[in-house]
């Protein structure tokens, strides 16, 4: 019997609202529905206008469920990295044995220690949004992944604790609740692509990611699974459209127009030969530019957003990744990006271009993310959500009734003196020690990248 599951990915994007509907058949992912809409409720990535964004959420919405035939009640929304804060977290709960006897992990243990992981002090201008885990330790054995099922006396889990202005989130899930959504699932944009669109290898050794999107440009770093580093540029395809707008003296639909269907972002790889009729404010008759001078244009911008994003790299002292970079975002589909890129970050570039037929675009690559994200949480991630989301706490009957006949588990503060160190403790020697992935050559390049964002987070 097949097991099927709907998830609805919403990408509020500066420029355009995307949705997209994909259907899970045990874990493989298929889209059934897609939907777009203009919008300019959004500045620079963040919404300004409540009513304008819901209002073109909910037509965006209707067209895709329209399409796949389905009434859409839940979404898993992006958020953009915008004043985002990343922290190292760490906490303990003690299992409440009786004479240190041990004994089995339940879900609800796993909740309770990602509750004590985020118990610290945020910012009040600060609302959590992720909470990525790293491992857990069961009585100091480090390096798991589940620990459900196995048995102890102490649980303690690592992770990377991301938060985000209240006011972006506040304005996000009123938009969406507005529009008569339910939200599913917050995820950081960045987390969501560096997650779903690398494979295991760039995920590991580390990829640099370029959201070339419509309001704004992301550059995010992507290390041993983990969202090490992100920067939000406020220039995008945006002020692309306007600079077109502006120098050619026409209106902004129509700049847009010349951008997509004609635009380089690499002037030598243009014509001069080739002319653009462009619609000229105050002229009733089209005035012929050159593709090459409309790509002079382009590229100006495209060299000013990409230097700043080599620049902040290079303000961190950022090391050679070497999963390269991989460009996203709808401002990726002008031809030459890639070229141009190159010129800036030595390495390689490759655009990320979903295969799925209807979404072959850059720009989509958020939205795909999105659903891809949620298909692919493991039930630890998903117990873990709960916390964030303030759900319900799923308990099985048994774990209900060993609730009610134990005392409840003592949370211990990551910046609280604890019985455990604040750092992460040795593996006792009895474990088995991992194999090694490396070459002594290339495990030297990974040693340096890893002491790198060690201090930088230090």
């Amino acid at each position: 019997m097949q097991n099927s599951q709907l998830y609805v990915g919403l990408d509020i994007g500066t420029t355009s609202i995307k949705v997209l509907v994909c259907e899970s058949v045990n874990g493989d992912l298929k889209v059934i529905g897609e939907g777009s809409q203009a919008t300019t409720g959004l500045k620079e990535g963040v919404i300004v206008d409540i009513d304008k964004t819901s209002n073109a959420i909910a037509k965006a919405v209707e067209q895709a469920a329209t399409k796949a035939g389905i009434n859409i009640k839940e979404v898993v929304v992006g958020l953009p990295a915008n004043y985002l804060r990343l922290n190292e977290v760490h906490g303990m709960i003690s299992l409440n044995v009786e004479q240190g006897q041990s004994r089995e992990i339940t879900d609800q243990d796993v909740i309770d220690v990602a509750r004590a992981t985020m118990d610290r002090m945020t910012p009040a201008d600060q609302e959590p949004i992720d909470l990525v885990l790293k491992d857990f330790a069961v009585d100091r054995f480090t390096g798991i992944k589940d620990p459900r099922g196995m048995v102890g006396v102490r649980l303690e889990m690592w992770g990377t604790l991301y938060s985000g202005l209240k006011t972006v989130v506040h304005n996000a899930r009123k938009a969406v609740e507005q529009a008569g959504l339910n939200i599913q699932d917050f995820v950081i944009a960045p987390i969501a692509t560096g997650f779903n669109l690398l494979n295991d290898g760039e995920q590991d050794f580390g990829t640099l990611m370029v959201d070339l999107g419509g309001g704004q440009t992301t550059t995010s770093i992507i290390l041993d699974h983990q969202l090490k580093f992100a920067f939000v540029d406020p220039e995008g395809g945006q002020y692309i459209t306007h600079d077109i707008a502006e120098v050619l003296n026409t209106t902004q639909s129509h700049a847009e127009r010349l951008k997509r269907d004609h635009g380089y972002a690499k002037s030598e790889l243009a014509s001069d030969d080739v002319q653009v009729p462009v619609e000229v404010v105050g002229k009733n008759q089209p005035v012929n530019v050159s593709e090459k001078y409309l790509a002079e244009i382009i590229e100006a911008r495209m060299r000013q957003i990409f230097g700043r994003a080599k620049q902040q790299l290079d303000s961190i002292q950022a090391p050679n990744l070497p999963g390269g970079l991989v460009l996203t975002g709808g401002v990726a589909a002008l031809p030459g990006t890639k070229e141009l890129a190159q010129e800036y970050f030595d390495t390689n570039v490759k655009i990320f271009v979903p295969d799925q037929m209807g979404i072959r675009h850059p720009g989509y690559s958020l939205v795909l993310a999105l659903c891809r994200y949620e298909n692919n949480l493991s039930e630890v991630e998903r117990l873990i959500k709960q916390v964030l989301n303030q759900g319900s706490l799923i308990q099985s009957p048994h774990q209900y009734a060993q609730r009610h006949n134990q005392v409840q588990p003592q949370y211990t503060s990551p910046v609280a003196p604890t019985p455990a160190p604040a750092t992460r403790p040795a593996s006792p020697a009895t474990p088995v020690e991992p194999t090694p992935r490396r070459t002594d050559n290339a495990g030297s390049i990974w040693d340096r990248i890893r002491a790198f964002f060690k201090d930088f987070f230090e």
